[in-house]
């Protein structure tokens, strides 16, 4: 029997890159705002904010084997630009959303339940431009480790702190031919991320062959927070 998997935000990027990757293996839930191309793939979704104070996940299955938190956000601008409502609605989208998703489907969570959440290499290497964003994935990175410690080990908790991956999200920053090649030039390996780069980790992780692994954030990043090669 395949077990289940309830992706949030799997209708495109990275979540989407992941159903493609594990729809032989498990039986999928999307949750999104929007279906996008799961129409075509015969994969269960349920229309889903998860800025909305209230939710409807009463389709999912009973119990839950696996679940990716993929909703995210890359908000670059100086501070002095960003107001108190940016930072406002990074937390929302990152971290508060992630909570309210979390709290509703704790009961259908099975033992040895995997849960894959997202960082930025922003949170372990400070860059300009980066501040609410990392103070929102900094939020996650915190929460993670202390949800793993506390529910240890009834299931697993592990985060994904990739740098720039070629997804709609990251679009207006690699919309041109000059700004691709800047980018793929910072990193070591000399290449921005793709969305298989970090839905492999992200399959990894539900897997389990990471049954040993809880409480750690695993950088997926082209070794641009851990290298100097400059």
């Amino acid at each position: 029997m395949k077990k289940n998997l309830l992706i949030i935000g799997g209708s495109s990027g990275i979540g989407l890159e992941l159903v493609n990757l594990l729809k032989d293996q498990y039986q999928i839930t999307v949750a999104s705002r929007t279906p996008g191309a799961l129409e075509d793939m015969g994969i269960s979704h349920l229309p889903l904010d998860v800025t909305a104070d209230v939710m409807d996940l009463s389709g999912l299955p009973a119990s839950l084997d696996g679940f990716v938190y993929c909703p995210g956000s890359i908000n670059l601008k100086p501070f002095r630009m960003l107001s108190p409502e940016a930072y406002r609605e990074d937390l929302e989208i990152n971290f508060h959303g992630l909570v309210r998703v979390l709290r509703e489907i704790m009961p259908r969570l099975s033992p040895g339940a995997s849960l894959v959440f997202f960082s930025t290499v922003a949170v372990g290497s400070g860059m300009p431009f980066h501040t609410s964003v990392a103070a929102a994935k900094g939020a996650v990175e915190g929460f993670a480790r202390a949800l793993a410690a506390e529910y240890a080990p009834q299931f697993r908790v592990n985060v994904i702190a990739p740098s720039l991956v070629d997804t709609p999200l990251a679009a207006r920053l690699l919309n041109n031919e000059k700004k691709r090649e800047n980018m793929a030039e910072r990193h070591p390996l000399k290449r921005v991320g793709t969305p298989a780069d970090i839905a492999h980790m992200a399959a990894f992780l539900l897997s389990d062959d990471s049954s040993w692994m809880t409480g750690q954030v695993l950088g997926v990043d082209g070794g641009i927070s851990s290298l100097n090669i400059s």
